[in-house]
């Protein structure tokens, strides 16, 4: 077999396993970020197509039976709020204060496909008017 032919073949192999292993590492690459927008359930979220909450009510019953709470920002993404602590663990905790309200969330942003998630290091209530 030449050179050429080797050359072609060993570039065919590792080009694009070297592309995977390039391309993993940015998806779980995180970044610190502020994010704004409303608490409240995931399934609200998607099956209601909700801009907002119903009601500060609705989001804590429908936590309290299960739901994930998530934070739905103006511009449609939904935020996921994760642990970043393994094991993992839920975070509705943290959020059932502001269920119903528009919040203020900063930490770690994760991307990976479509989907995003916050590991919240600091959330505050943003007051109304603002």
């Amino acid at each position: 077999m030449s050179n050429k032919i080797r050359a072609v073949m060993i570039a065919v192999l590792i080009v694009p396993a070297v592309l995977v292993f390039i391309m993993d590492k940015t998806i779980v690459k995180a970044n610190t970020a502020t994010i704004e927008g409303f608490v409240l359930d995931s399934a609200c979220a998607f099956t209601k197509n909700l801009q907002k909450p119903i009601s500060p009510q609705c989001a804590t019953a429908c936590a309290k039976a299960g739901s994930p709470l998530v934070i739905l920002t103006e511009d449609g993404n939904i935020y996921l709020p994760i642990s970043n602590d393994t094991p993992a663990s839920g975070q509705n905790a943290k959020l059932m204060p502001v269920a119903g309200q528009r919040v203020r969330a900063t930490g770690k942003i994760y991307r990976r496909g479509g989907s995003r998630a916050i590991a919240i290091e600091k959330l505050e209530p943003v007051p109304a008017g603002q």
